[in-house]
């Protein structure tokens, strides 16, 4: 089919229909128009027919048949990437119509990883809810590093929290630092490392370590952080991402590992667990909230940042008061946690958690 210069009023305007390019987008996503139908609640013939319409409007193929199924054309392509922001602006605008009823309530989509599901993400919702309790928060693993902020490109989330480092190469996207992440040697309160006031890594290379996967940013730093030493990296007994493998294994008293302080510090107490006094020397690096540039954010996403704000805040206190000071541990005897002020206790403290500095 050839391509033709279209009027607006004349062709487009009066004649496409937002829920033909739904069709569109949702063939395109299953493949076939049979496997699409039963989800658009329309017969085959329909959805077939809705597709026909769009080609006859625009003068373009836009899927390409076979046996097989179909795959869109550059033009479907053309069409969807447009069409997509098109969804996400209507969407929007129903959740700002919602909002205009009652600002305080809503819905937010949240991608991060899980390190941040197990410490800071429950911090900020807690926070969120006692205030706001009408506002859902929809929270997916989004693994940044990797798939390139996809889910954020793609509108399917509002925000991201991640690390980031300098520079930020993404011209489409807006940081915004929340505090610098630095990372400890992490055992159990129980453990025997944690009754001794000066441990060496070097003492701990034989020691059952849990390690995050290979082809992954903090194990490149880990990694650094014992060549440094002059060390070799200890043989891992077990490799995870599961923040709550890993925690659950630490609780044990067998195991070591390297732990960003965020989730260190919203789960020491709750898990018995203890940062021995050793300095990586691994540098800090920015906890963000990467968010799309030219998008809106509603309001309901508004105040999920300014909670996120106020909890950043509380952790760079936590660690500028930590700054040349030894403070006394989490464990159950100290009945403390970096965020709580300290409780009478009937038994003295085995341990020390470490400064930002030694």
């Amino acid at each position: 089919m050839a391509t033709v210069t279209m009027e607006w009023e004349s062709r487009l305007g009066r004649r496409l229909r937002i829920r033909d390019v739904y069709i569109l987008a949702t063939v395109v996503k299953c493949g076939s128009m049979a496997k699409a139908a039963p989800l658009l609640a329309m017969s085959q013939p329909a959805v077939s027919e809705a597709i026909a319409s769009l080609e006859h409007i625009l003068r373009v193929r836009l899927l390409d048949r076979s046996p097989r199924g179909v795959e869109p054309t550059i033009y479907a392509d053309a069409l969807l990437k447009r069409g997509l922001m098109v969804f996400d602006e209507l969407r929007q605008s129903v959740r700002d119509i919602e909002c205009l009823a009652d600002p305080t309530a809503g819905q937010v989509r949240i991608g991060c990883a899980e390190s941040f599901m197990a410490g800071l993400l429950p911090a900020i919702i807690e926070e969120l809810s006692s205030r706001y309790p009408k506002i859902a928060v929809h929270a997916d693993y989004a693994q940044h590093a990797t798939t390139d902020f996809r889910e954020l490109r793609e509108r399917n989330v509002d925000l991201v929290l991640g690390r980031v480092s300098e520079p930020f190469p993404h011209d489409d996207l807006n940081v915004e630092n929340l505090y610098e992440e630095e990372y400890f040697v992490v055992a159990s309160s129980h453990s025997p490392w944690a009754r001794r006031r000066k441990v060496a890594l070097s003492e701990l290379t034989n020691e059952p370590w849990i390690h995050m996967p290979p082809n992954n940013v903090i194990s490149s730093l880990v990694a650094d952080a014992f060549r440094r030493q002059g060390l070799g990296v200890p043989q891992e007994t077990v490799a995870s991402l599961s923040m709550h493998l890993r925690t659950h294994l630490l609780a044990s008293g067998k195991f070591l590992t390297i732990m960003p302080n965020t989730m260190y510090q919203f789960n020491a107490e709750r898990w018995s667990l203890k940062a021995l006094p050793i300095d990586l020397g691994i540098r800090a690096r920015q906890v963000a909230i990467i968010t799309l540039k030219h998008r809106t954010l509603s309001p309901v996403v508004q105040l999920f940042l300014e909670q996120a704000r106020a909890v950043a805040n509380s952790i760079k206190k936590e660690l500028m008061s930590a700054n040349g000071m030894v403070r006394p541990c989490s464990c159950p005897a100290s009945k403390r946690s970096w965020q709580g002020a300290p409780k009478a206790r009937s038994t003295p403290c085995q341990g020390f958690v470490p400064p930002r500095r030694f």
